[in-house]
């Protein structure tokens, strides 16, 4: 990429994530979809090889955007992340090897549970906290064919 139009097109793929309005989740994630798709045609014949990476990368672009509105901001960067991750390796280490996948997902929902309360800059909300519990029930149960939101459907 030219060093005259990296300005611009970094403040195009930024203006992608930030000053979404929707509500967490798939709602958010549309809007950055649609956001995404206005900069994939306006940079794609300039830049194919940016426009290519961010459609490869999209759904790991916006996994943050599931989580409450007030978390994105500090939660899109990586070292914020990789923080807890490497916390979790340490546990794990400890540990040698988990029995499953159930108590694998047990062991990082406990570490970022412990480690969520020291966050710096997230803001915890009732609503925020609530979100964060039913991302959690969808990990570790997610609904099964004949499940919907919770509800299992009559057999015929």
């Amino acid at each position: 990429m030219s060093a005259a139009d990296q300005a611009e097109v970094k403040a195009a793929y930024w203006a992608i994530l930030e000053g979404i309005e929707a509500t967490p989740g798939e709602a958010a994630i549309a809007v950055a979809r649609s956001r995404a798709a206005e900069f994939s045609l306006r940079y794609a014949r300039q830049y194919p090889g940016a426009v290519r990476c961010l459609e490869e990368d999209f759904a790991s672009l916006t996994t943050h955007l599931r989580l409450p509105a007030e978390h994105w901001r500090r939660t899109r960067h990586t070292n914020f992340i990789e923080r807890t991750f490497g916390e979790t390796r340490r546990r794990t280490k400890v540990i040698g090897r988990l029995p499953g996948e159930c108590s694998g997902l047990a062991l990082v929902w406990a570490v970022l549970d412990r480690v969520s309360a020291g966050w710096r800059g997230v803001t915890q909300t009732p609503a925020g906290l609530r979100l964060l519990r039913d991302l959690r029930r969808e990990l570790l149960d997610p609904p099964t064919a004949g499940e919907e939101k919770g509800v299992v459907q009559a057999a015929a």
